[in-house]
């Protein structure tokens, strides 16, 4: 930026003749502008311009380099200028990673609405339950929980997502509710591999005092998605441990029953990610600003909380 800077001196120099006349063209001052013309011949190793008190002729190795430097010098201006606006505009293609339910959930139901608002912006979606690399990916915003915060990525809290037991009013009847977690010990359970590491997750409750028990129920059925974990208690198929968010819509149809009301995991929060919001893209910024501003419109946070 520094020989950015002296070339154009240079050149609004040889153009107006004068160090005092480029200087009210840049915004600078006269010596600022005389300063970045000697820098430059300096750095060149020949002289520019002939000097005298009237006026600025060029010299021939001067007008040889104002030949040279010229069309280019416009055609870097133009691209900054370029770049400049649409770091302003929202436009452009928007590549965010969601995690699978929550994404098809809550923020999918919200995408016509963005589009309607902001017509110049190309969403690119990608649904998946897996750790994703925003920077090396490509990525302009991740939403999902438990994402590494890599350096020059930065997180907003949307919610907690916080795991509860449900089970279906068929697979409950003539059976005794729990009253602690030891009571789940011998029952059908759908239980979730980890897609970090392939594992069995068990169960971990706690209560809000802190009291935290670790169970494991009798693997019934095996599935890796809390929407499908939730589809397969209400089908009658065990008892599961999901997101309060993605139990909510089963609870509220009666479809799932909530077991120990007094027990649950934080499994920590749900955040949207994205790089530094120093020079963030428009595109970038009004999504997120979009996103938090449902959330908390909604209070999609305290609907979401499991105590």
């Amino acid at each position: 930026m520094e020989s950015l800077a002296r070339i154009e001196s240079f050149v609004r120099s040889a153009e107006t003749g004068s160090f005092s006349a480029a200087a009210r063209l840049l915004g600078l001052t006269p010596a600022g502008v005389s300063k970045n013309v000697a820098m430059l011949e300096r750095a060149l190793g020949v002289r520019l311009f002939h000097r005298s008190t009237r006026r600025l002729t060029l010299t021939e190795a001067g007008e040889s380099f104002l030949l040279e430097v010229s069309d280019g010098l416009n055609s870097v201006q133009a691209a900054v200028a370029n770049a400049s606006r649409q770091r302003d505009k929202p436009a452009g293609v928007l590549r965010v990673s969601l995690a699978f339910a929550f994404g098809q959930q809550y923020i999918l139901p919200l995408l016509a609405r963005f589009m309607e608002q902001y017509p110049d912006i190309q969403p690119d979606w990608r649904f998946e339950n897996r750790q994703v690399d925003l920077v090396n990916e490509g990525l302009d915003a991740a939403i999902g929980g438990g994402i590494d915060l890599a350096p020059g990525v930065v997180a907003r809290e949307l919610a907690r997502a916080q795991l509860v037991t449900v089970a279906s009013p068929g697979f409950l009847a003539n059976k005794p509710l729990p009253v602690v977690p030891q009571d789940l010990l011998g029952w059908d359970g759908i239980m979730r591999r980890s897609s970090n590491t392939g594992r069995i997750q068990p169960w971990h409750l706690q209560t809000i005092t802190g009291e935290l028990v670790v169970v494991e129920p009798r693997p019934r059925v095996i599935l890796n998605d809390p929407e499908a974990i939730c589809q397969a208690a209400a089908s009658g198929l065990g008892v599961g441990l999901v997101p309060h968010s993605h139990a909510l819509p089963y609870l509220q149809q009666g479809q799932l029953i909530r077991l120990l009301p007094q027990w649950c995991y934080d499994a920590g929060p749900v955040s949207i990610y994205f790089a530094s919001a120093k020079m963030l893209p428009a595109k970038t910024r009004v999504f997120v600003d979009f996103i938090v501003a449902h959330f908390r419109q909604e209070k999609l946070a305290q609907k979401f909380s499991a105590w």
